[in-house]
């Protein structure tokens, strides 16, 4: 799964990466801390333009009655991301791309405390999620939300944990965003072995108030 996740790419940086048109009401970067129900910068495309806008991180099916209503879906499975009743109809129309830097899992030492880890490309470059997203409209103004997709853990990562997103490398933008036709089915696939790497990071990063470019910052395993 992923949990949190840290951007520290600016709006105009992000734009030209994606090269999308960015909303006014994006939220700041840099975030060293990026958590469930946050407003995220998600890329959407409606095959003529890419657009940079800012939705919160937590999936609400159109039949939740409150944001509460059932579980916080920050991520979907890709193994059943075209059935499940919450996400078939935005895996078929609402794909889009979530811009990070890293993303944190955890682990637990033999008295059962949580150990985090950062993981990031080993070249230093962005990463890009696959994401899917909806319009939520119970409330008293809609709330555009989306949810990370998942795949099974690459061989390396599973040290860590059995999931892991679901990164995309800038030529298959086009195919999961809609852009390139139909097929998008065939990149839900782990992450090359080589391209992430990871680290231990601070234990202040386990709470969702912790700030500041030292969560991301290697300590000693």
């Amino acid at each position: 799964m992923c949990g949190r996740f840290a951007l520290t790419l600016p709006t105009e940086a992000m734009a030209q990466l994606f090269a999308a048109t960015p909303s006014n009401d994006l939220p700041d970067t840099p975030n060293f801390n990026i958590c469930p129900t946050n407003v995220v910068t998600v890329v959407t495309s409606d095959s003529a333009d890419r657009r940079l806008r800012p939705m919160r991180w937590g999936f609400l099916p159109h039949w939740y009655k409150s944001p509460t209503d059932g579980p916080l879906l920050i991520n979907a499975r890709s193994e059943t991301l075209a059935e499940k009743p919450a996400f078939r109809a935005a895996c078929r129309e609402r794909r889009c791309l979530i811009p990070a830097t890293g993303f944190f899992e955890w682990t637990k030492d033999t008295e059962g405390k949580r150990l985090p880890w950062y993981i990031y490309r080993a070249d230093g470059a962005p990463i890009a999620f696959a994401g899917v997203w909806q319009v939520w409209e119970k409330g008293e103004a809609p709330l555009v939300t989306c949810a990370i997709v998942t795949t099974p853990a690459s061989q390396t990562l599973s040290q860590i944990h059995h999931r892991m997103p679901l990164t995309l490398e800038a030529p298959d933008w086009p195919l999961w965003l809609g852009e390139a036709g139909k097929g998008a089915a065939r990149l839900m696939k782990p992450a090359e072995e080589a391209r992430l790497v990871f680290h231990r990071v601070d234990p202040k990063v386990n709470s969702n108030r912790a700030a500041g470019e030292e969560l991301i910052q290697p300590i000693a395993a």
